[in-house]
């Protein structure tokens, strides 16, 4: 153990240490559209009213992964134990050469100066987390003046909430002004059927509002029986197929809070033809969808 691994919590697990090749490769310029970076915290410390503390994830394993894996950009997802405070995941998208874009989690007071700054770094969506075991409640109200002066850089929101939550947060979700980017499917209920109410309820939202979008990301958080997670094929396969152009792919690397176990990255990988099975499905979700939200400016459609 390191030095600054020690300070991490003492039931953290650390990311797979080496992470096979996947057999499967991804089409030519593929977007990991759900990662973070953590500290390193000699540099970048810790928000302190964090409800974890991890080991530190830095910006260059970050990039040595996506290149290991076969993709070419990343979308990096302010991590909460990180607060408010965005600088580590500026430093990563200056850094980047323009091959991230990233999602913030911001301060209702913040300046117009401040957000200009990080969009020119690359930051492009704000993130809301409904996730009490993660973060302390925050009023409605401060988020949707939020979306309101986000809305007018052309950035978009990324929502974490639980399944169970999802029925009490609709009305505030349609009041969004923006495309908004629900992670990991809701967090269903994997146990449970594909026509469960709760489920049907996501499916239904997706259905009825265009501009909420999905991340097919996490089968290692959702699953029940660990690897190779086919639990949570079933409900990625689905959404891919039924919303091809609103669906995002992840790692989530480094995974933050798992308890059970640390995935493979490549396996994680070469779970996407399974839920993707063609090559059309594939480059929508890995290339076209995520370039076209977070780098409009380039058109990779039909390329």
């Amino acid at each position: 153990m390191s030095k600054d691994e020690q300070f991490m919590d003492a039931d953290w697990i650390p990311f797979h240490p080496n992470p096979r090749k996947p057999a499967y490769q991804p089409p030519a310029g593929a977007v990991d559209a759900h990662c973070h970076v953590f500290g390193p915290a000699k540099s970048f410390p810790f928000a302190p009213q964090r409800k974890y503390t991890p080991c530190d994830a830095s910006k260059a394993q970050l990039f040595a992964l996506r290149d290991h894996l076969g993709f070419s950009r990343n979308v990096i997802v302010q991590a909460s134990c990180h607060g408010r405070n965005n600088d580590a995941l500026i430093d990563a998208l200056l850094s980047s050469e323009g091959l991230a874009r990233g999602v913030a989690v911001i301060a209702p007071e913040i300046s117009d100066d401040e957000l200009n700054h990080m969009h020119d770094a690359g930051v492009r969506a704000v993130r809301f987390n409904f996730v009490k075991r993660l973060v302390d409640a925050t009023p409605r109200k401060v988020f949707l003046d939020i979306a309101e002066r986000i809305a007018r850089l052309g950035w978009h929101i990324v929502v974490y909430f639980e399944a169970a939550d999802l029925e009490e947060l609709i009305p505030f979700l349609k009041q969004l002004p923006t495309i908004v980017v629900v992670d990991h499917m809701g967090r269903p209920d994997v146990s449970k059927s594909l026509s469960d109410i709760d489920f049907q309820r996501f499916v239904r939202l997706m259905d009825e509002n265009e501009n909420i979008w999905t991340k097919v990301s996490c089968p290692e958080r959702l699953s029940n029986g660990g690897p190779p997670y086919s639990d949570v094929i079933p409900f990625s396969r689905l959404l891919v197929e039924r919303f091809s152009n609103r669906v995002l792919w992840g790692t989530d690397w480094p995974h933050p809070n798992m308890k059970s176990h640390m995935p493979d990255d490549g396996e994680l990988v070469d779970l996407i033809p399974q839920i993707a099975s063609t090559a059309q499905l594939q480059r929508a979700l890995l290339v076209d969808n995520p370039m076209r939200l977070y780098w409009p400016e380039t058109n990779t459609e039909g390329k």
